[in-house]
């Protein structure tokens, strides 16, 4: 699903904020990226989604490489990615339903395919009652939600969150990431960013931990050694 291979990305006036970074995270596997702010985990969830491209080495997704892929290829690369981020960046001059809604409609699929996928992916946060509710009258865990209902609408292969629980107390975070698990144990590829390291090790799922942009933890590659040796 995703690969890296010796990836360095360097931003303009020198600041390098990932360092020869490998990794693999195989389809539907889920995965936390931890570490200090300012660690990288920001840039490698937007090198994954095509916001930014390495400055060296190779990034892979399906096979297909991020590095060279043409800008008129992204969207549609996209279409099989959710994103979701610490902020929610939802849109307060429209409704919960239309927020959710509007990847569909950008993609043209028709209105009741929109309304029906819509309600789904609602009803799957625990928002359908609110779909026709203003963002702003909703708390900070319901507008992380209907975040997530939106960044899964399309049913993506692979799911990214950048600090989704960062603004949340812990009981809501609890309650977020819940949502992340679920949709993993469905086949949902699911990589999250995150400095909840006590509930990270609730879950008990692998960690890939950075510093000042190098990989020093990658459970990843411990959990393909122990399968290994278990054949």
């Amino acid at each position: 699903m995703i690969e890296f291979h010796n990836v360095t990305k360097r931003y303009e006036g020198g600041y390098e904020a990932l360092t020869n970074v490998s990794l693999q995270l195989a389809d539907g596997d889920m995965a936390f990226i931890t570490g200090h702010s300012g660690a990288g985990k920001s840039t490698l969830l937007k090198i994954v989604a095509l916001i930014e491209k390495p400055t060296r080495g190779q990034a892979l997704l399906n096979r297909i490489n991020l590095n060279t892929v043409s800008r008129h290829r992204i969207p549609y690369i996209r279409r099989n990615i959710g994103v979701i981020f610490q902020d929610h960046q939802l849109l307060f001059d429209r409704p919960v339903f239309d927020n959710v809604a509007l990847p569909l409609q950008i993609q043209g699929y028709r209105p009741q395919e929109v309304a029906k996928r819509t309600r789904a992916a609602l009803d799957k946060v625990g928002l359908l009652h609110k779909e026709k509710s203003m963002p702003i009258t909703l708390s900070g865990g319901e507008q992380q939600r209907v975040g997530i209902a939106r960044a899964v609408v399309h049913k993506p292969m692979l799911l990214l969150a950048d600090e989704p629980t960062g603004n949340l107390d812990p009981v809501l975070s609890r309650e977020i990431m819940q949502i992340f698990v679920e949709f993993n144990q469905v086949g949902v590829t699911v990589l999250v960013a995150s400095h909840d390291l006590g509930l990270i090790d609730e879950l008990d799922k692998p960690r890939l931990t950075l510093n000042r942009g190098q990989l020093i933890l990658n459970d990843l590659v411990d959990d393909a050694a122990e399968t290994d040796d278990g054949w």
